[in-house]
């Protein structure tokens, strides 16, 4: 459906006083207890109650994906020279038994990234490496491996959705940088530059999608390095992610609280509801997984996430970030929470 045509529709739902426009994008929003249809909040943000509009990027609810390409390895994934000299050792003396228990707590998510941002996730955590095997400039996605997927490949996907869906806007967080040099870095800013030209926001107060609709713009690009960043207007510092490095729900969720209570960053910041393995775990749970450990927990972590509210208070949340979506009514529960601000 072309723009104009939905603007229309939506314009028509409005007068109707159909939910839609209260920040009921889909209906997968009236059962929350159902996975996400995949495409049903394709156009989410456009979708939101005109009031909204003019709601800095940094006070709306904004689901997000942690470690968003790890969908893409496999059990002939290289192992991330970052990794302990053990487990590199192990990985080439035993290729057949280290590869695929490491890939087993690896993957955070199942769904690709045309997938992922059809679900309604808006923020993109792309951690970005450099292999010493690879070519002089193709760069991979990383987490404990390396995809096969190249992050050139990955922006130009991304850029193609956001050319189809013009009122959507989506938030990149490039960190990591495993093996990246100077030069690297400057050849991948180019490529961003390239591949999304006029759609990036160049850095500053954190705009409202109105803002970003009048000037044709829909990508917020934070890059974790700050030398680069001095050097390119069109680059944000490093988004905080507040991470905390738990295996038990209940711990994160402290964690999380805690957060909280020590004040919110002033600008755009995430809060990730992602549980994290240690070796102890591992070795005791030996036949297990990152998703047979995360998806027990999701209704309690999805709990929390209906309590929070977004907005500018100190105990408000904004970008929300979780692994394996799809899996359960997160991106719908994330959306939803900006309903709140219509009764501030």
């Amino acid at each position: 459906m072309r723009t104009g045509s939905l603007h229309l529709l939506l314009s028509f739902l409005r007068s109707l006083g159909s939910p839609v426009m209260c920040g009921q994008v889909s209906a997968a929003v009236s059962f929350p207890g159902l996975p996400c249809t995949r495409n049903a909040n394709a156009d989410w943000m456009l979708a939101l109650c005109p009031r909204l509009w003019d709601v800095p990027l940094h006070h709306l609810s904004i689901p997000g994906s942690h470690d968003t390409m790890t969908y893409s390895l496999n059990k002939k994934s290289p192992i991330s020279r970052a990794e302990s000299p053990l487990l590199q050792l192990l990985a080439k003396a035993l290729p057949c038994v280290t590869q695929p228990m490491v890939l087993k707590w690896s993957v955070t998510q199942m769904l690709n990234v045309t997938e992922q941002l059809d679900a309604g996730v808006r923020y993109l955590d792309l951690r970005i490496a450099h292999m010493l095997e690879g070519s002089e400039k193709n760069l991979h996605f990383v987490h404990m491996m390396y995809t096969a997927v190249l992050v050139e490949d990955t922006l130009t996907e991304i850029s193609e959705w956001l050319e189809n869906h013009p009122q959507e806007v989506v938030i990149l967080a490039c960190r990591n940088f495993e093996g990246m040099t100077d030069d690297l870095h400057e050849y991948l800013v180019a490529c961003i530059k390239n591949i999304f030209g006029n759609m990036l926001c160049p850095r500053g107060e954190v705009p409202t999608l109105r803002q970003l609709w009048a000037r044709g713009q829909q990508v917020l690009l934070s890059y974790d390095d700050e030398g680069t960043v001095h050097r390119h207007e069109e680059l944000w510092l490093a988004i905080p992610y507040w991470w905390g490095n738990q295996v038990k729900p209940e711990k994160l969720i402290r964690y999380l609280e805690h957060m909280k209570s020590c004040g919110r960053p002033g600008g755009l910041f995430v809060a990730g509801i992602n549980l994290t393995e240690n070796l102890q775990y591992i070795l005791a749970h030996p036949s297990e997984s990152l998703r047979r450990l995360t998806l027990p927990s999701l209704p309690r972590l999805g709990a929390w996430v209906k309590d929070q509210c977004p907005g500018p208070g100190t105990r408000c949340t904004n970008i929300i970030a979780g692994d394996f979506i799809g899996s359960d009514s997160f991106v719908n529960d994330v959306i939803s929470l900006n309903e709140k601000l219509l009764t501030c």
